[in-house]
């Protein structure tokens, strides 16, 4: 067979080829660009007319120039030399003009065309826009740079962990709390952090949730113990949530823990305590420096009367009535009893004793606490103590909760001052898993402006009152895990209301 005869099919391939290769490049999104060495466009793909709003027979015979912002021109000279030289330019990112006006963002791939002797005759650009994937990257950056700075603002730590518990992020505050800088840590295993016995826990954790998906903390805030990198250890609040990457394998997901240190918040707690018992205690005894005159002279009447028994006594005894005597003596021993008990409820009130509640006798903890804070007011008042069914008991701290009753019960009798009735009434009711201790007055009541504030430090009525007293009782009745309020009172006067644990719901 003759080359001739060889020749003809090779050239029909060759032809069948171009097109085939022009029907790819016409049926592509992207744009496919052909021009000589000298700039001027020799072919135009539809997704060139698509991209740049030229149809091919307005721009093929025409410079490129056409779609090169004036400010771009010299990036032309410079592609077209380095196309001169053999090389392939890949990815280059750049603007292009649109026929409309348009500045769009555009990714270029430029290659050389070669003849069938390997010369240069022109040049190959497929463009693609990218101006919706820099949007998304500045809108991405945006947000990053917005996490970021969140994250350098929060005084809270974060520690981003994987199923293995590598730390793979670090955040500022986790840098400042621990000690660790961020390439001291990343890439280490997160029970660095931990003291013992939770640094050998902490693995065991991850693995069984691997392998059972049982979650111990996911989820869920506790406080635990971290270590500084100079092994020094604090208490910390702690926070875990289950991130899954977007697009991410099954067990790709991360671990986020946000770490809050509760050194401050727990020495503050502390103070607040010993101030809130300091101030109970300065309150017990400002209430009870005003009856110390009053107190005096309650003292003062059972001593004399047993001098004066006593007296009787000796005549008695003189005179060989040793009956009478006898008589004389058992009223000795009352008076003396009465002295005794006097004393030793304004020892209980002024001691200053850690609270230690038990189950006390509710009837038996008012009539003392009444007996006392009447002492030295005027005669003329009418006090009843009602105790409802199933609210005869109470857990509770005796001597701190007759605190509460003996200022509620001396508040109101001073508040009837003037008052032609007088009448107190302390009653207890059972209040739904609580027991309900009431005091209520027959006085003038309150103005809405001092019931607005009647519970803040330092608000009172009294002239020469520090206005602790209220405050420092709901703190009392709080601590015991109830309430206080006032209200107006049915036929005029205040009712203040009290609730304590009852014995069945302790704890």
């Amino acid at each position: 067979m003759s080359d001739h005869g060889n020749a003809a099919p090779e050239r029909t391939r060759q032809i069948e080829a171009r097109f085939r290769l022009a029907a790819i490049a016409e049926s592509t999104d992207d744009a496919i660009v052909g021009k000589d060495l000298d700039g001027i466009v020799t072919a135009w793909n539809h997704g060139a007319e698509r991209l740049f709003g030229y149809h091919a027979d307005e721009i093929i015979g025409e410079p490129i120039l056409r779609i090169i912002p004036p400010d771009r021109i010299d990036e032309e000279a410079a592609i077209l030399l380095r196309i001169h030289n053999g090389e392939r330019i890949v990815q280059f990112e750049t603007e292009r003009r649109c026929k409309d006006g348009r500045i769009i963002a555009v990714a270029l791939t430029i290659s050389p065309i070669r003849d069938d002797t390997g010369r240069i005759i022109g040049v190959s650009k497929i463009a693609r826009d990218i101006s919706e994937m820099q949007h998304v990257h500045r809108e991405l950056a945006g947000r990053e740079g917005l996490f970021r700075a969140i994250l350098d603002a929060a005084p809270d730590a974060l520690v981003v962990i994987d199923r293995h518990g590598i730390i793979q992020s670090f955040s500022p505050a986790a840098t400042r709390l621990f000690g660790f800088e961020t390439h001291e840590i990343v890439g280490r295993n997160v029970h660095l952090l931990m003291p013992p016995p939770y640094h050998a826990e902490h693995d065991s954790y991850l693995e069984r949730y691997r392998t059972t998906g049982e979650r111990r903390i996911i989820g869920i805030g506790r406080t635990v113990v971290g270590q500084r990198k100079d092994g020094s250890t604090f208490p910390m609040e702690l926070t875990v949530g289950e991130v899954n990457l977007p697009g991410g394998q099954p067990g790709s997901q991360v671990f986020a823990g946000f770490v809050r240190d509760l050194t401050e918040r727990q020495q503050r707690e502390r103070r607040v305590a010993e101030l809130q018992a300091e101030l109970v205690h300065v309150s017990r005894i400002t209430e009870l420096g005003q009856m110390v005159s009053a107190l005096a002279h309650e003292v003062t009447q059972p001593l004399t009367a047993m001098a004066s028994y006593l007296s009787g006594i000796r005549r008695l005894l003189a005179s060989g009535n040793q009956q009478a005597a006898l008589v004389a003596m058992e009223k000795v021993v009352e008076q003396g009893d009465r002295a005794r008990l006097i004393i030793q409820r304004i020892r209980d009130q002024v001691s200053k004793r850690e609270a230690e509640r038990q189950v006390e006798n509710l009837a038996r903890t008012i009539e003392e606490a009444s007996d006392l804070a009447l002492i030295g007011i005027d005669e003329g008042i009418k006090l009843e103590i009602r105790i409802g069914d199933e609210a005869g008991e109470a857990l509770i701290d005796k001597v701190q909760i007759q605190q509460v009753l003996l200022n509620l019960t001396r508040n109101a009798a001073e508040a009837m001052a003037g008052c032609v009735r007088r009448e107190i009434l302390i009653a207890t009711a059972r209040a739904g898993d609580m027991i309900e201790i009431s005091v209520a007055d027959t006085g003038s009541g309150l103005s809405d402006t001092v019931r607005a504030r009647l519970f803040e430090p330092f608000v009172t009525t009294k002239p020469s009152g520090m206005g602790v007293g209220l405050s420092v009782c709901r703190t009392i009745v709080e601590a015991h895990g109830g309430t206080l309020l006032a209200e107006d009172g049915a036929d005029g006067g205040m009712v203040f209301r009290l609730t304590v644990r009852p014995p069945a719901v302790a704890g």
